[in-house]
């Protein structure tokens, strides 16, 4: 009985440490994820808040006297 519990336990050990590597991996994945995620779209928009005042300025100064 002794043995038959201790290869039940080194069997459960062995899918713990499958399953740990298992987690970690998705962690990664998630953890990319989110840093592409931030590069691509939040990113831009910072940039945008500096270019948009430059554009409206030289857009508004291209009317001249029009206005």
């Amino acid at each position: 009985m002794d043995e038959e519990i201790k290869k039940r336990l080194d069997a459960q050990d062995e899918l713990l440490g499958k399953i740990y590597k298992s987690a970690e991996s998705t962690r990664k994945y998630f953890m990319w994820t989110l840093i592409i995620s931030v590069a691509v779209i939040i990113l831009p928009l910072i940039g945008l808040a500096f270019v948009i005042p430059k554009f409206i300025s030289v857009y508004t100064s291209s009317f001249g006297g029009l206005l």
